[in-house]
């Protein structure tokens, strides 16, 4: 059984960046940051960065 983002990885296998841009309806620059994360890392998804996180806001307060 193929899911969804088998069908359209085979769908946008053989494509240029400028083709999968117009289909998914994205920046060429996107795609192309997309395919090179995934070549490099063998994933799309964000990865964790270094440093300290954000510190909230007190509660009720608007920034």
């Amino acid at each position: 059984m193929q899911t969804a983002s088998t069908n359209i990885c085979e769908r946008l296998f053989n494509k240029s960046i400028h083709e999968i841009s117009l289909l998914l309806n994205n920046p060429q620059s996107t795609v192309s940051g997309i395919i090179t994360k995934w070549k490099q890392l063998g994933t799309a998804a964000t990865q964790p960065k270094s440093g300290r996180p954000c510190k909230l806001p007190e509660r009720g307060v608007s920034i």
